[in-house]
């Protein structure tokens, strides 16, 4: 494999976003997630490559060890940033079907809950996995999510929730969703969640962790 894609996979995987960033401090002076994916690409790595051999495996890496309780948080949410980063030189291949992705997923925080940060994560993670990622924002109701179905059928949707007050709205988004596009996969995922709800919801799937997210998404299109 192409050396600069073992120094960008090191670079998303330990948060290195570009070379002014402080973060890590045993990285400082060295070229970042940004500059390594644009030089990537300017001595002619695929932009598939890019994605497959360097972002795919270092943000598996990152959810692995976040599973693991080996990082936390603040941590994973500069392995996203990085990804993000480096994700920035990758858009236009993606958007002019150069590049091939795994699907599309669209995400949202649940109408009357306004946290971020969970869904983010989920957010970064799968789209560092290969997926095309519509992020709806917070406070999302049910006809945003039905119509963005609608205009981009085959996808799959993810419900955040971190509030228990908020958990009803989803039970009520997912009916409104299967009501609709009922061959559409919804999972969810947020602190107060379980699988017992998740059944009870009608949803699809379940996922206390943004890996487990992604790894669902891709038995959906194994």
């Amino acid at each position: 494999m192409e050396p600069i894609l073992d120094k960008l996979g090191e670079a998303v995987e330990f948060g290195k976003v570009d070379k002014n960033s402080p973060y890590p401090p045993n990285m400082k002076g060295q070229d970042g997630a940004d500059e390594l994916a644009k030089e990537a690409l300017d001595t002619g790595v695929e932009p598939s490559s890019i994605l497959t051999d360097a972002l795919v495996p270092a943000m598996d890496r990152v959810g692995q060890k976040f599973s693991e309780n080996k990082i936390f948080v603040p941590q994973m949410l500069m392995s996203a940033k990085a990804m993000g980063a480096a994700m920035n030189h990758l858009k236009p291949f993606f958007q002019s079907g150069d590049v091939k992705t795994k699907g599309t997923f669209i995400i949202g925080t649940v109408k009357g809950d306004l946290h971020d940060i969970g869904k983010n994560l989920v957010a970064m993670m799968v789209e560092g996995g290969g997926w095309s990622i519509i992020d709806l924002g917070v406070d999302v109701n049910e006809d945003t999510f039905n119509q963005t179905v609608a205009e981009n059928p085959g996808a799959i949707v993810g419900l955040s929730a971190l509030l228990t007050t908020t958990m009803a709205n989803m039970e009520e988004i997912v009916k409104k969703i299967k009501g609709a596009h009922p061959d559409t996969k919804v999972i969810v995922g947020g602190a107060p969640l379980n699988n017992d709800f998740c059944t009870k919801i009608g949803a699809d799937f379940y996922s206390p962790d943004p890996r487990g997210a992604v790894e669902y998404l891709n038995t959906c299109v194994a």
